[in-house]
């Protein structure tokens, strides 16, 4: 065999590996974060992994439809928000388990994405963005006056019962483990999703909207079904961090710098790729843990300028995100392998 023949196979065997890196790396991954918090006891750095988990488990689910079907919507805290109050008003109200609650605000949101996605998705682009926000902004306006919901106070859950069949727990740890369940829920929906033909409509929507249309895809019908499928996974987060809080206000769950995060997350990691939101997560919610360890109460309003900066930096030098970038380097490295196959 000459040296030729050795770096083709070299690079074969490069491509098989690049391809089957992301799953060994996924795996891996998940056996760390299931046995992290029996090594990381400290109750604040738990607290930060939830956090991680939560933005990413958010990023994922806004990533169905502004990654895979290119809808940038920035009103996503509203089906956020709709989770959140719906479980707790629940349990509070009506004594009903955040079990049950959780899955019926996600019913909730994904009803009131329906006539949002009839009267928004006629609308194109940038558009469409600032649709989404106002719904957003007329709901948390909505929230703030209910009185029912607690107006602008909020509401407090009790903790007077505790344990896995009312979600509620004295430690992290527990929440660690829902925050994670939920992140690997909302992962393998949209890889059902990536791998099914809805994920080709989606990406057929997103790239090439007309030449989709002209094959028969109803644009309408399945950028509602993006968003259906995003709204209740969204409003599942918003359950899950309400049952963490144990309190919630319009001005925590209704917020648009909450849904910009969403976005960014996404953004940051790599739209429209599997694992790129929890990539983005993870950086993002570190970035924002430094600033605050960095500024303390002095520096409100200093997550809105890292966001602002973050998003100049990836549409500037990186557009395709953390994830584009490994594969664009991946793709080099095959290339040079290639060329030196070539020349021998």
């Amino acid at each position: 065999m000459n040296t030729a023949e050795a770096l083709s196979i070299t690079a074969d065997r490069g491509t098989v590996k690049s391809k089957q890196l992301p799953w060994i790396l996924g795996l891996v991954g998940l056996v760390a974060l299931l046995v992290l918090p029996l090594l990381v006891t400290n109750p604040s750095h738990q607290n930060l992994m939830i956090l991680i988990l939560m933005a990413a488990q958010m990023g994922v689910a806004w990533n169905i439809v502004g990654g895979y079907a290119g809808q940038v919507s920035l009103g996503h805290v509203a089906f956020f928000g709709l989770g959140a109050y719906t479980s707790s008003l629940l349990g509070l109200k009506y004594g009903i388990s955040p079990w049950l609650g959780a899955p019926l605000g996600g019913l909730i949101a994904a009803a009131f994405s329906l006539p949002i996605g009839w009267s928004c998705f006629r609308l194109k682009g940038h558009y469409f963005t600032m649709a989404t926000i106002a719904v957003a902004e007329i709901i948390q306006i909505v929230f703030n006056n209910w009185e029912f919901a607690g107006s602008a106070v909020g509401v407090t859950l009790p903790m007077d019962k505790q344990g896995w069949a009312y979600m509620a727990f004295s430690s992290k740890e527990p929440y660690y483990y829902l925050a994670l369940g939920l992140l690997v829920a909302t992962l393998l929906v949209t890889f059902a999703i990536e791998r099914s033909f809805l994920g080709y409509y989606f990406r057929a929507i997103k790239d090439e909207p007309d030449a989709a249309r002209s094959l028969g895809v109803n644009l309408s019908r399945y950028k509602q079904i993006a968003l259906l499928i995003s709204s209740f996974m969204t409003a599942l987060g918003g359950s899950l961090y309400a049952q963490k809080e144990l309190y919630i206000d319009p001005g925590s769950v209704l917020t648009t710098s909450l849904s910009i995060k969403m976005a960014l997350v996404s953004i940051l990691g790599g739209v429209g790729t599997l694992f790129g939101p929890v990539i983005g997560a993870g950086l993002l919610t570190l970035i924002e843990e430094m600033t605050r360890m960095l500024f303390g109460g002095s520096g409100q309003g200093t997550d809105q300028i890292v966001y602002a900066l973050l998003i100049i930096a990836v549409a500037v030098y990186y557009p395709t995100g953390v994830v584009g970038w490994f594969r664009n380097f991946v793709a080099r490295r095959r290339a040079n392998l290639q060329n030196r196959s070539e020349k021998e």
